[in-house]
């Protein structure tokens, strides 16, 4: 078979159409997925105006009947439009762009991190999809029973498409004598008490808008259970009991969710369950392998001399602060940082800053783990720089995705300890010497003229941060030479108009 280029001319891309590979929802269920009762009502009591619509590429399909149905319902007063794109990951409440047409709230349909907002109120539709409950208790249960010698315990996991399925699952698996715990989605509170969503109209409202503080189970005897957040999951363990002991039962499609999931409670085994192929495996990932990767880049962000500090997502909450705090926890390590906001990364965007030696991607959970190996400089976590630069903090297996935790007053907090100056460290991938903190010797000091023999491997390499301008300084081709005061200046003229493929005053 030959194969063909992305641009051969046999693909005729200039009279193809863009074909939707999403199939659209049919209209006796486009209630049902869209909760269009409890969107109506959500809005009515809160008394909004002007309503964003945000919906996961997958679902754009659907969002023009969507919004027509709750245009309809709503009062004549109040508007609801379509949010056509996301700078982000779907996943994320994209408050920036519904604040460009000064929505005072926003709704967000489909799967979502759960990541707090800042200043929007959000309702959170998580369009459910069907799950087999009893084919997959069956297979999930057959599972147990080949693999563990002794009774299993689990602890029930879900995509939030398929949360409503959790309690179901939960009750097959107690009569089939297996110990199983429930996990609840921890929905972000509203920047305002008001416009907490408290609907209690249907299953999935009933399952996935608590917010905890309030819950029934909360009341019980503390000395009886113990909550656990993993993940913006929540969940109850006996108390004394521990979470390794416990296997984790995912009832979801292979994703970003999971490898969040395997990476944060890595010291469990998992099991899943795909609602859309039917099929329950034994996850075999070797979490191990994977944060040994991790760590190989936690050492290559311990020898960069300047770090490029990502804003990967302006949605969610404290943003600015977990950006201040790296950049000071880059600052006591004696490297320079850069700020960027790049939107959706890929590799074209970041080989333009050559002078940068690791990056950081400051976004949501689901979206902070990449594969970087295309990337021509490592891609690390808040979490990862942390242990890099701040000496308070160890590496012992454990990990953390959300930078949430990594804020004072959080679980997950270090106070930065200031390196003293001068102290080296040996590095695991040059078996170097390498400088941390700021040097109290000045660059212009003179140093002892005595000669001293020394192995390469003892040899002491500065991390001391150079400025990009002095990169760019020291290159030989600097980029285009712009002119400035040099080029006259003219008036805008109107430019061709319509489509790429047939422009209306291109000559045929």
């Amino acid at each position: 078979m030959t194969s063909k280029s992305a641009f051969s001319s046999e693909d005729d891309v200039t009279t193809k159409r863009i074909e939707s590979v999403s199939k659209p929802t049919g209209a006796d269920k486009l209630q049902e997925v869209y909760e269009f009762d409890r969107c109506c009502r959500w809005i009515q009591e809160n008394g909004f105006s002007k309503v964003a619509l945000q919906f996961p590429d997958e679902r754009l399909v659907d969002s023009v009947p969507v919004q027509c149905k709750l245009q309809g319902a709503v009062p004549p007063n109040a508007a609801v439009f379509i949010l056509g794109d996301t700078s982000y990951g779907s996943c994320c409440v994209d408050e920036v762009a519904a604040e460009h047409y000064r929505a005072d709230s926003l709704i967000h349909f489909g799967p979502t991190c759960l990541s707090p907002t800042q200043r929007l109120p959000v309702l959170h539709v998580f369009c459910s999809q069907p799950v087999d409950v009893g084919d997959a208790a069956r297979q999930v249960d057959s599972l147990c029973r080949v693999a563990e010698a002794e009774a299993c315990r689990l602890i029930v996991v879900a995509d939030t498409v398929y949360q409503h399925a959790v309690e179901p699952l939960v009750e097959c698996f107690k009569a089939a004598g297996i110990e199983t715990v429930a996990s609840y989605p921890q929905l972000p509170s509203s920047c305002s008490s008001t416009h907490t969503d408290r609907t209690n109209s249907s299953p999935c409202s009933r399952n996935c808008s608590q917010n905890f503080e309030a819950s029934d189970t909360d009341s019980k005897n503390e000395t009886e259970f113990c909550w656990h957040c993993r993940c913006n999951r929540r969940f109850a363990l006996p108390a004394g009991s521990s979470m390794e002991n416990y296997s984790v039962c995912y009832i979801g499609e292979e994703g970003k969710v999971l490898t969040n999931l395997m990476m944060t409670m890595n010291k469990c085994s998992f099991l899943s369950y795909n609602p859309e192929t039917r099929i329950a495996r034994r996850e075999t990932l070797n979490v191990n392998r994977e944060l040994m990767k991790r760590y190989f880049m936690i050492e290559q962000a311990k020898e960069a001399k300047i770090v490029g500090i990502m804003a990967g997502t302006l949605g969610v909450s404290r943003t600015c602060e977990i950006i201040a705090h790296l950049k000071a926890v880059v600052k006591g390590a004696g490297k320079k940082s850069y700020t960027f906001v790049v939107g959706k990364l890929n590799v074209p965007k970041l080989a333009n800053f050559m002078e940068v030696d690791v990056f950081v991607l400051v976004a949501c959970p689901l979206n902070t783990l990449i594969d970087s190996k295309e990337f021509l400089k490592p891609v690390v976590t808040p979490f990862e720089m942390e242990i890099a630069c701040n000496q308070a903090r160890e590496w012992t297996g454990d990990y953390v995705t959300d930078f949430l935790q990594l804020l004072p007053g959080a679980s997950e907090h270090v106070p930065l300890v200031a390196a003293e100056p001068d102290t080296a460290d040996v590095s695991l991938i040059s078996n170097r010497l390498v400088s941390l903190g700021q040097r109290s010797a000045l660059d212009g000091e003179e140093e002892s003229s005595a000669v001293t023999l020394r192995s390469d491997t003892m040899a002491l390499t500065s991390v001391r941060a150079d400025t990009a301008s002095e990169f760019l300084s020291s290159r030989s081709w600097q980029g285009l030479d712009r002119q400035l005061g040099q080029t006259a200046v003219e008036k805008a003229k109107d430019g061709r108009s319509g489509i790429a493929m047939g422009y209306q005053n291109e000559p045929q």
